[in-house]
């Protein structure tokens, strides 16, 4: 797969999110034309309000498609298929998808995508080893304690710069059109496991508790999340925390020739970092 010379501007939604800030990052070091849609861009891209999208998807080539606040959402597939439209109406030759692996809502976003008469790629992701030091369970870990509704299950904990480097080269490069990059890391933990990796790295103490999903939920609601927020968060964890995604592919390899990163050297790189030192 050899790189482009493509110069027009790449769109990269959620530009400020976990995985769109290292898109961005990494096509600006490359000095490409990259333009940043979220809320607080110029101009401004707003998932909920359309009349934004046409002016981020002026002169844009390609995009890296991130959902806000997951394709489980109600409408989800509707408003991508409707920005799908509009990106290639508006000369847009490549999308990028970041889609849920496990998640049957995903799919009606990813065939909207694939319908939309551009070259597409999808990547399959499910947990973000970031997770633990981004954000969403920074402040469990912190605190000594990640209590979530996983039971046991293993999970091919995933990281973000595995999918940042697969998203860069599927909007750069020929080779990736129309292919489906499921992607994992090397090898399978429970969230136990993960939690151990995370107290090794970090010397603090780490452990994780399973909860109900109700309790869960109710957990998130005190924390602030919406309630129909919360609701479809917990249902969406216990769908895909229920092993179905308990096994390893060979994505991150297929696309890039390498393996990926495993979740220890997540956790040696997040911890010299201080961010686990409160």
């Amino acid at each position: 797969m050899t790189e482009n010379t493509r110069q027009g501007t790449t769109l990269v939604l959620g530009g400020t999110g976990k995985t769109g800030r290292r898109v961005v990052e990494r096509l600006a070091a490359r000095g490409l034309p990259v333009r940043a849609g979220s809320r607080s861009g110029t101009p401004p891209f707003d998932w909920e309000d359309q009349a934004t999208w046409a002016a981020a998807l002026r002169d844009v080539e390609a995009v890296y498609v991130t959902y806000y606040p997951d394709l489980a959402a109600p409408g989800a597939a509707a408003s991508i298929g409707s920005f799908a439209a509009l990106a290639a109406g508006s000369g847009v030759r490549r999308l990028v998808l970041l889609s849920g692996r496990g998640e049957e809502e995903a799919r009606a976003c990813e065939r909207t995508v694939q319908e939309s008469g551009t070259e597409w790629t999808i990547l399959r992701a499910s947990w973000f080893n970031q997770n633990f030091s981004e954000h969403y369970l920074l402040e469990p870990v912190l605190s000594g304690v990640v209590a979530l509704p996983a039971g046991n299950v293993a999970e091919p904990f995933i990281d973000v710069e595995d999918i940042a480097d697969v998203a860069v080269a599927a909007l750069t490069q020929d080779g990736h059109a129309g292919r489906i990059y499921e992607l994992t890391g090397p090898r399978l933990l429970t969230f136990a496991d993960a939690a151990g990796e995370i107290a090794k790295a970090a010397d603090r103490e780490v452990r994780y508790v399973p909860v109900s999903a109700e309790e869960y939920a109710d957990a998130l609601v005190e924390h602030g999340v919406p309630a129909e927020e919360a609701t479809m968060l917990t249902e969406l964890f216990t769908k895909v925390l229920d092993g179905r995604n308990a096994h390893l592919t060979d994505g991150v390899r297929l696309a890039l020739g390498r393996e990926p990163r495993d979740f220890a050297d997540y956790a040696r790189d997040a911890a010299a970092t201080g961010v686990w030192n409160g």
